[in-house]
């Protein structure tokens, strides 16, 4: 399943690149044809990038929360599970320690 994403995810970059050329190349021309002037083509490319960053944050807050679903779903353990484990673990260690002791 993780190929799948892996390829998504390229696909998805791929087209955002292309994408950021493309409106690149078309605030380039409107620069030229004096439709936009060059400050105002930056701060249009900044708003464009800041958007992209945006939905990219909430892309990996997605994912993120659908791979831990799936990984819940599939029975597979969490680092907040492993971690929980270990603390008990420590935790009956040193009250099995404490009992050896008393005797």
């Amino acid at each position: 399943m993780s190929d799948y994403l892996k390829k998504g995810f390229l696909l998805g970059l791929g087209a955002a690149v292309s994408g950021k050329e493309k409106f690149e190349q078309k605030l380039k021309e409107l620069v030229d044809k004096n439709e936009l002037s060059t400050n105002q083509a930056k701060e249009v490319m900044r708003d464009f990038v800041e958007k992209g960053e945006m939905k990219k944050d909430e892309w990996d807050v997605k994912q993120s929360t659908k791979t831990q679903e799936m990984a819940k779903d599939m029975g597979i353990a969490t680092k907040e599970d492993i971690q929980e484990l270990r603390a008990r673990i420590t935790q009956l260690e040193a009250q099995l320690e404490e009992k050896v002791e008393e005797n």
